[in-house]
């Protein structure tokens, strides 16, 4: 593939434009992420992309040949088929020839003395060599078995959402083509997963042009960025970093632009006013020209999420978790669990896909019953709890119904009483979308008012399940915003470690056998731990040859009492960032006095680097111990 070429593509829904006359190219090695908030267009652009729906004008012009894989968020799925024949499903020789071949394996296991299955074997065999389709069927077992599908011949009915996510988002990848397109492929995927994704992307050849919310994937994975902002296009060399800066120099230039026009504008006006009406035709085509400049705008105002909402205050009493356990009869979620949650906590829950993340937010709250332990909630709680399926949405109501439904009016923390109406506009529902029914708002959209809902509430507890899925980055950077300033709890389940890292500063990590260790840090940091300090604590308290993973898990969740070596660390770590924090001192001032001897400063350069690896690392790790401490203290 040389290059797609998109030219005026044009698309509307009635009355509303998603884009108007937009243009751009995709080259061989171009890994594109397209953002811009819920509602613009950007799953309708890849739809119209990928062939599956017409614009209103304009044309996408492609080499003769080119093939378009296409990842969309409603995958259709064949329930009489198996995991593998699903995945091989496709018009391409190579998936013909591993079909014909899986059905006649089949038929010969149940045949085994028929010879004509034996010579159509032979024959197959020979074609599955030449189109080296043996090499395609390994890399299609290796590529689910990644995304935790490990038995091919189970029926695709059977799966729950999640592994038929898993299995349409394995099935694109690993069919051949020139341009792969994905629609949120992060979504639903646990961090493990999400990491191994980011490593086959990087490593993909071929054009990648996706959707996502997720910044740390648009940071690692691609090399240009497409942002829909009203109806236009702007296109960026680089990854989401690199972006962020070159929008901020796009409305830095577009605001000089605009206060220049707004001068001229002036002039003009005060030209106009002195009776220019009556003048020359020469004269008269400045009046044209005038009306040209009132008229243009360099300048979107672009409107922001707003969240001002107040909130219930919290009294002393919060949510005490007392060795609480949830067991199946063929699977233990989590055991043993003790947590006194703390006013200003910001709990992050990860683990992996059917650990029973959601199920523990839910035995908080009281929805399911607990095996064993207890929680105990404080009485001036008041919790607002986001699910992952906004199931309470009756699709034919209106957008301004449905919020009036939980409060007509809203305190904000100044004290200004907002109206449902006024709400909606900050939360960029226009007057034609709050009296529109909510089935015809986008998934996004819907999760921007479900969103609104919750916090219309005045809730002093967050409790929020997978809260990015759906939502645009510049809806999360504003509810982030909103957590920084919240006055309560907030405990999340989340696979988006940009999220975990932006707001968290306690982690609670299933692992194997139900544990769930508790840590004192962001996401990254705990990641941290774990290489730094995951040997060490299995030295220090090994007592038989017991796996690692489990023995880490089981040290690491005991949280009531310290460790001998934790005891150890506890009396020293202080001198310890103290003699980094010299050291750093001394480097600095080594940096200073050796500016013009290069070598010299390459190597200080490396030491301050370690120095300040190795100082992060100690101050995570004794923020863990204060707070170990702490919990030991209030027992």
């Amino acid at each position: 593939m040389a290059q797609i070429t998109i030219e005026g593509l044009s698309k509307s829904y009635g009355m509303k434009d998603l884009f108007k006359n937009i243009g751009f190219v995709i080259n061989d090695e171009d890994k594109i992420g397209l953002i811009g908030i819920n509602g613009t267009g950007k799953s309708t652009l890849l739809k119209i992309i990928a062939g599956q729906e017409a614009p209103d004008s304009g044309s996408i012009i492609a080499g003769k040949g080119t093939r378009v894989e296409f990842l969309s968020q409603a995958t259709v799925f064949y329930d009489d088929l198996t995991v593998l024949e699903q995945v091989l499903e496709g018009d391409s020789e190579i998936f013909r020839t591993l079909r014909e071949y899986e059905s006649c394996l089949e038929h010969s296991d149940k045949n085994p003395g028929d010879s004509t299955y034996t010579d159509l074997l032979m024959k197959l065999s020979e074609e599955m060599t030449r189109l080296d389709a043996w090499e395609l069927e390994s890399q299609i077992k290796t590529i689910l078995t990644k995304l935790s599908i490990t038995n091919f011949d189970q029926p695709v009915k059977e799966l729950s959402g999640g592994q038929k996510k898993r299995l349409a988002l394995a099935a694109s990848l690993i069919r051949p083509c020139d341009l792969l397109i994905l629609d949120e492929p992060t979504n639903h995927m646990d961090n493990e997963i999400i990491d191994w994704l980011e490593t086959y992307l990087q490593n993909r050849k071929g054009a990648l042009l996706m959707i996502t919310h997720d910044r740390y994937f648009l940071d690692r994975v691609t090399n240009r960025i497409l942002e829909i902002d009203h109806g236009n296009l702007y296109a960026y060399d680089g990854n989401y970093s690199t972006f962020l800066g070159k929008k901020l120099e796009r409305i830095e230039m577009s605001e000089s632009l605009e206060r220049k026009r707004e001068n001229l504008y002036r002039r003009e006006l005060a030209w106009i006013r002195r009776g220019a009406q009556a003048r020359s035709t020469k004269q008269k085509a400045r009046i044209d020209r005038f009306n040209t400049l009132k008229d243009t705008s360099y300048v979107r105002n672009d409107q922001n999420v707003e969240i001002t909402v107040g909130y219930t205050r919290l009294g002393k009493k919060t949510i005490e978790l007392h060795n609480i356990s949830k067991a199946y009869p063929d699977k233990v979620l989590f055991k043993d669990l003790t947590y006194h949650v703390l006013p200003d906590d910001r709990i992050g829950i990860i683990g992996a896909n059917g650990a029973g993340k959601t199920t523990l937010l839910r035995s908080i709250i009281g929805q399911v019953a607990l095996s064993s332990g207890s929680v105990e909630l404080g009485p001036t709680l008041n919790i607002g709890h986001f699910t992952q399926e906004s199931d309470d949405m009756d699709l034919d109501q209106r957008a301004i119904d449905y919020i009036k439904d939980t409060a007509e009016y809203i305190s904000t923390e100044d004290g200004q009483k907002l109206s449902a109406t006024v709400m909606l506009e900050k939360f960029l529902f226009d007057d034609e979308l709050q009296y529109a029914p909510i089935s015809s708002m986008s998934g996004g959209e819907r999760r921007r008012l479900y969103l609104l809902k919750i916090l219309m509430m005045a809730p002093n507890v967050l409790i929020l399940d997978e809260p990015t899925n759906d939502l645009d980055i510049d809806t999360l950077k504003v509810l982030e915003g909103y957590i920084d300033d919240f006055n309560g709890i907030v405990i999340t389940v989340s696979h988006d470690r940009y999220f975990l890292d932006r707001i968290c500063n306690k982690i609670f990590a299933f692992e194997q056998g139900g544990q769930v260790v508790t840590f004192t840090g962001n996401y990254s940091e705990y990641q941290t731990y774990l290489k730094t300090h995951q040997a060490s604590l299995i030295a220090a308290n090994s007592e038989s040859d017991v796996p690692k993973k489990t023995k880490a898990a089981k040290v690491r969740t005991e949280k009531i009492k310290m460790t001998w070596q934790e005891k150890k660390d506890y009396e020293s770590i202080e001198e310890d960032i103290m003699t980094l924090e010299t050291q750093l001192e001394e480097i600095d001032r080594k940096l200073a006095a050796n500016q013009t001897d290069f070598v010299v400063l390459q190597e200080l350069s490396e030491e301050k680097e370690k120095a300040e690896e190795t100082l992060l690392e100690k101050m995570g790790y004794y923020e863990y111990l204060e707070d170990l401490a702490e919990q030991i203290k209030q027992q």
